[in-house]
């Protein structure tokens, strides 16, 4: 990378992460970036934000040259805490709380756990958007006691630890008492009921649980123990040797739980907390606060791919600084959406010239990191996603309809078009508002029009139709209020009478545009009633 690119590149947020990890941490053999996350529920887009970041941060520092290890975990020894209101049998798993998600079934009847099952439907759709993690599964990792060293460490100082996690509370939330950073899922029950009421300062502790069970375990050879979280966090940045990680605004607020990770990894891992941000809430258009499984409110990455291209769905995130707040829209927005990367994308192709140097190396830098694999071998096919969905609607749904009248659609645009369409047809039938839906009459029904407006039907079906294709949309806009005001109706009757007769509804798109995309053919069937 030329001084001249590494400049250019370093407009972007995701470069400038890039720029202070080389700067802090040198250089390095392999730069380790992390993510994670407990699969309590439904993954969803707002907890996509966070491997999104991450995936663009690894990228800058590939494009530097850097050997990077991406790697995702998969909290899954985490404690079932709370049944989600979205979940099938909630009478089922509410039976399994206190157990960790890798014991608690899948309700849905596909997977080995519950667990796993929200953990598959990510791994699954990541590769569509062009994201490649390591994932490590912490119940694994903890059943194999690859972290005994870690738990030694923090029994050995776990009133030292006691002190650091009381650094920034209140009086009101101080732990009193002895503490143990150490928890125990009992192996008769499989709950995290327990107490653990000894140490031998060696690797034996010995815990108690409600059910009556007690019993010494070697931290060396068993897989019940594990850490809590807020020392499992930074004893796996040292284990890992991570050196990027952000995280949401609640874990990065002032003394708030990445403050105290810093203080554990520093003082009792002797590691140096990961380069850091903090990344701001994703919210649903018109439900207010944030996405949360366990109440139910989620949209899922697979949901949102169902409206957006993959690319447009990387575009949301990489035109986004992590630290600003948005809502994913499947509202008018979405024509809007679309239109926001369409021009980003002929920005970056030197289709339309952006208003200075810096403009385009920025919107150029946000459509290489939007994209899935690299950058494509040319510019998508431009057709605004308005006038897409009314070619849909037109051909009711048909692809291949559509793709007829696209003469000019290279090879290497087919599969992007395509996707695109089916996008826009799913936002048609499943999310658009109802007046932007229509279909044309294709039955032969005859709307109720009055003797004028069918008499000026007729004069168009006639006299302005075989013109119609050497005409532009304002011409022909222009000759339909002649052929208003010829017939002694006022415009917006007649138009209200040609929708009616095509789509039976009061109004559409543009009545001339519309027209032209219908086309001659078409519309003489239609006006043939008449």
């Amino acid at each position: 990378m030329s001084k001249e690119q590494n400049n250019q590149k370093l407009l972007h947020w995701a470069d400038q992460t890039a720029e202070k990890i080389i700067r802090e941490r040198g250089d390095l053999e392999t730069y380790t970036c992390a993510s994670g996350i407990t699969p309590s529920g439904t993954v969803h887009i707002g907890n996509c934000r966070e491997i999104m970041s991450v995936d663009l941060v690894v990228r800058a520092l590939r494009d530097r040259g850097k050997k990077v290890r991406f790697i995702y975990s998969w909290d899954d020894y985490d404690v079932f805490r709370k049944v989600p209101l979205n979940m099938p049998q909630p009478e089922v798993l509410e039976k399994y709380l206190r157990y960790p998600i890798t014991k608690v079934p899948d309700t849905f009847g596909r997977d080995e756990s519950y667990a796993r099952h929200h953990e598959r439907d990510v791994e699954t759709i990541l590769p569509k958007v062009g994201i490649y993690p390591e994932f490590l599964y912490q119940a694994q990792r903890y059943g194999e006691s690859m972290y005994a060293e870690g738990m030694k460490i923090a029994m050995d100082h776990r009133a030292e630890l006691k002190d650091i996690l009381n650094t920034y509370r209140d009086d009101d939330h101080k732990i009193t008492g002895e503490y143990c950073p150490v928890s125990v899922f009992c192996t008769k029950c499989e709950r995290d009921t327990t107490t653990v009421d000894g140490w031998d300062n060696e690797w034996s502790l010995h815990y108690t649980c409600e059910c009556g069970h007690a019993e010494h375990l070697d931290l060396r050879n068993t897989g019940a123990a594990k850490l809590g979280w807020r020392v499992d966090w930074p004893m796996r940045w040292q284990h890992e040797k991570v050196v990027f990680e952000p995280a949401g605004k609640d874990h990065h607020s002032q003394g708030g739980s990445f403050d105290t990770a810093r203080l554990v990894a520093d003082k009792i891992y002797h590691w140096q907390a990961p380069v850091s941000f903090r990344y701001d809430f994703i919210g649903l258009k018109g439900i207010p606060g944030k996405m949360s499984s366990s109440k139910g409110s989620v949209i899922s990455l697979a949901e949102v791919l169902n409206v957006y291209q993959p690319e447009v769905t990387r575009y949301l995130f990489a035109s986004t600084r992590p630290n600003t707040e948005f809502s994913i829209s499947f509202d008018l927005d979405v024509i809007k959406i679309y239109e926001d990367y369409d021009k980003t994308e002929r920005i970056a192709w030197g289709i339309d010239k952006a208003k200075n140097d810096e403009v385009y190396a920025k919107e150029r830098r946000i459509y290489e990191l939007s994209q899935i694999n690299g950058m494509p071998p040319c510019c998508s096919y431009q057709i605004p996603f308005r006038h897409l969905c009314n070619l849909l609607q037109i051909n009711a749904g048909d692809i291949a309809a559509v793709i007829k009248q696209m003469t000019d659609l290279k090879d290497e645009q087919y599969e992007r078009f395509v996707a695109r369409a089916n996008c826009a047809w799913f936002w048609i039938t499943e999310c658009a508002p109802e007046d932007f839906r229509f279909q044309l009459r294709t039955n032969g029904e005859k709307a109720e029009v009055s003797a004028e407006a069918a008499a000026a039907v007729r004069n168009i079906r006639d006299n302005l139709l075989p013109q119609m294709d050497t005409m532009d949309e304002k011409a022909l806009s222009t000759a339909l209020y002649d052929a208003a005001h010829a017939a002694g109706l006022e415009p917006k009757s007649l138009f209200t009478a040609i929708y009616q007769i095509l789509i039976g509804k009061d109004q559409g798109p543009r009545l001339a545009g519309f027209m032209k995309i219908i086309g001659k053919e078409q519309l003489e069937q239609l006006f043939r009633l008449y």
